[in-house]
Order: structure tokens, then sequence, then C-alpha cells
């Protein structure tokens, strides 16, 4: 049952990302980093409480690596609001899908966690097809290989001369460890 109700709700966002930016990578990448963020923070912080009620000092490294998790996230979003510059519409977008995700995402941890956690593993694996979907148009030249912005080149100790393909490659292989990670805390080891 919980592997069916996150496959659902995977499934169920990329739709509905599929069908306000389809193709438009760039602006898919600040709504759903804008998104993605919200996990690590809300389980992060949720365990904080749940150390202190419990007064164990047991989920130190579970912590760090969730709150580690959404910042990661939070600056795959600084990345791509330098390349995408999002209108209006698509920060006003930014807002709501953030607080209606938070909203969600905290009712679901509160229920079941391993649920939660599930679901964000398959966020991460959508997150990854799309970045290598992303890295497909950028590689063939349907989309311009810019050059990445310099808070990337500074996070990721890369080459100044940089561009977007090496920028995507890193934020990949990010995503494919938050899913990692996230099935196993799915698998309720590190609590």
């Amino acid at each position: 049952m919980r592997q069916i109700f996150a496959k659902s709700m995977t499934t169920f966002f990329r739709f509905i990302a599929d069908t306000f930016f389809a193709k438009r990578y760039g602006h898919r990448a600040v709504v759903l980093e804008t998104v993605a963020g919200v996990p690590g923070m809300v389980a992060g912080m949720l365990l904080h409480f749940t150390s202190l009620r419990k007064m164990k000092t047991g989920y130190g490294a579970t912590i760090r690596e969730l709150l580690a998790e959404a910042e990661n996230e939070r600056m795959h979003l600084m990345f791509f609001i330098e390349i995408a510059q999002p209108n209006f519409f698509e920060r006003m977008l930014v807002v709501v899908a953030q607080v209606s995700f938070g909203i969600f995402y905290l009712i679901l941890y509160l229920i079941d966690y391993k649920t939660a956690h599930k679901m964000i593993a398959y966020f991460e694996e959508e997150a990854v097809q799309s970045y290598t979907e992303y890295l497909a148009l950028v590689e063939s030249g349907a989309t311009e290989n810019v050059a990445a912005p310099k808070l990337a080149i500074d996070y990721y100790e890369m080459k100044p001369e940089a561009r977007l393909a090496d920028l995507i490659h890193y934020v990949r292989a990010d995503e494919q460890h938050h899913s990692e990670v996230n099935h196993r805390f799915a698998e309720g080891r590190d609590f």
C-alpha cells in the first residue's frame, strides 16, 4: 500500500509538472527545486522535535543529513533561477506550490514517515529522469549550453568555464543520491 500511494502521488505531481512546463526544463527546475527543498526541512524539523521530546541524542546524523538535503535542493533552485529568470507568474506558482506541498508533506510525514520518504525517493528518481532529458536537449543543441552560474561553479568547485551541461551532471548526481537516501529512510533505517 505504501509503495502504491507513493508511486501514485509521484505520477500525479509529474503530470502537474508536465502540464505546466512540458519541455521548458529550466523553468520546470525552478518550481520543482522549490518543492524539493521542503521534504528534508520538514523531516529534519520533525525528527529534531522527536529528539527533544524523547530526550535522545541518536538522531543527530539523520537530522543533519535531512537538513543538508534541503540546503542542497535550495542551492539547485538558486542555480536555475539565474538560468531561467522566472517571470511573475512562475514566482507566484513557486509560492503556491511550496505552501501547498509543505502542508501536504507535513501531514503525510506525521501519518507515515516511511511512505513520505518512499514518495520523495520516487520524486528524486523522476528528477533524475527530467535532468537526463534536459541534458539531452542541451547536448543536442536544442537548448543553449549557457555558462554555468558563478554560484554553481563555486558550490561544486567546477572549472570557471563550466557550462549548463556540466551543472546538470552535478545536479542529477545529487538527485540520485537523494533518492538512495530516501529509499533507505523509507525502509526505517537510521530512525
